[in-house]
């Protein structure tokens, strides 16, 4: 019992094949026994047939009942061709003519009359090896055979509803023990549910493992940016030594480190989706940005008109200084920060006075660790976190080169 127990928790399909079987069983159970109930208080147009039978043959009987050899041959010819044991008695009981075994249990029988005088009675039963084929007994073999066949067809069909929830499972499982590649195998196009399931599942994994692919590439990145300060700053220490001027580059490494960790804990809130959004002033947001990069205040040009949008103060800040960041240090230093409406987005650009953008610096103009119209690599994440938090917005971020000479960077959030 203890293992029937675990064979039928263990897996799903088998739970849905025990009880559809169950279900299959009670239902051939239940018209089985109203059958047997039913055709004991109506009449069935079989019983009415054999109703009919009786008398014909009862009529035939009667008209041979005095002539004893043709009752005789009547009741052979019968016997034969109905391949049944007959046996006639008279009104007193005494065998007449016997025709075959002797019937043991509940013999059909047909009694003979002439008007109302009984004459005798027709007892007839099926031979041994006819008896189990008939009435009841065949009904139930053949209700058996079809529940075991409908059987046998549940079992394929609670293995084909439940395969693609096994398939899931595995991929949640491998998903779990760090195999990021693992996917749901579609097979062609899965009904409802379950198909929306798998590919919600598949989505999700694809994302997961490009997260963590990212992840694994920011690490080495930053991890490479930071050898390089580090080693500088060791230089400089031992040179301050000797050389109190050197002070003065140990501060401008430390302030680009702390602009890394800085850029690495903005990511971090986009990567948690922690934004702390609030309505701002777009000509306000830009000012700050322009009065914290040191540029004058002319460079500013508000086309937006009072501007107004949703958003986190501290990473379009973030946004807007690497944007000029970007233009001072890569691409010879910063013309415009132009604030505009468009498409009931806000818009913020970024014009330099550099020589615009290389095919090859366009390409991988918003990886991290790239710097923004130079060959050159830049400490940070640089235009690659200004795409990111333009996402996060609701946006993008674009670049373009601009006719005679510059170029053209920014980023756009929802109005």
């Amino acid at each position: 019992m203890r293992r029937l127990h675990r064979y039928v928790h263990a897996h799903l399909h088998r739970r849905l094949f025990v009880w559809f079987g169950a279900s299959i069983f009670m239902t051939i159970a239940a018209v089985f026994g109203v059958s047997v109930v039913t055709s004991r208080f109506v009449e069935s147009p079989w019983q009415a047939e054999m109703d009919k039978a009786s008398r014909f043959v009862s009529s035939r009987l009667e008209a041979v009942w005095d002539a004893p050899g043709e009752r005789r041959a009547l009741t052979e010819a019968a016997a034969k061709e109905l391949e049944l044991n007959l046996h006639l008695f008279d009104a007193g009981g005494r065998a007449l003519e016997t025709f075959g075994d002797p019937c043991e249990r509940h013999p059909y029988s047909v009694i003979v009359r002439r008007g109302d005088l009984v004459l005798g009675r027709l007892e007839a039963c099926a031979p041994k090896h006819r008896a189990w084929g008939g009435g009841l007994w065949r009904i139930a073999v053949v209700l058996l055979c079809a529940a075991l066949v409908l059987w046998a067809a549940s079992g394929k069909l609670a293995r084909r509803l439940t395969r693609p929830l096994s398939d899931l499972a595995r991929v949640a499982r491998d998903i779990g023990n760090g195999k990021l590649q693992s996917r749901a195998r579609l097979r062609g196009k899965e009904p409802g549910e379950v198909g929306m399931l798998a590919e919600s599942i598949n989505d999700m994994a694809a994302k997961i493992e490009r997260q963590m692919a990212e992840q694994r590439e920011l690490l080495a990145g930053v991890s490479h940016e930071l050898r390089t300060p580090l080693t500088r700053m060791r230089v400089l220490i031992e040179l301050a030594k000797d050389r109190p001027a050197a002070l003065e580059e140990l501060d401008r490494e430390i302030d680009e480190i702390d602009a890394l960790v800085g850029e690495l804990l903005a990511s971090a809130r986009l990567d948690f989706s922690a934004l702390r959004l609030r309505s701002l002033e777009a000509h306000a947001v830009a000012t700050r940005a322009i009065e914290r990069a040191g540029e004058a205040a002319d460079r500013l040009f508000d086309e937006a008109a009072g501007a107004v949008f949703q958003g986190d103060a501290s990473l379009i800040a973030r946004a807007l200084a690497n944007l000029l960041d970007n233009a001072k240090k890569h691409g010879g230093g910063v013309r415009a920060l132009r604030v505009k409406t468009r498409a009931g987005r806000v818009a913020f650009e970024v014009e330099d006075g550099g020589p615009g953008f290389s095919d090859e610096a366009a390409r991988r103009l918003f990886q991290p660790f790239s710097a923004g119209g130079s060959e050159t690599s830049s400490l940070g994440l640089g235009l690659a976190l200004v795409r990111r938090i333009a996402e996060a917005h609701g946006g993008t971020a674009y670049a373009e080169n601009i006719g005679g000479g510059g170029a053209r960077v920014g980023f756009e959030v929802k109005g």
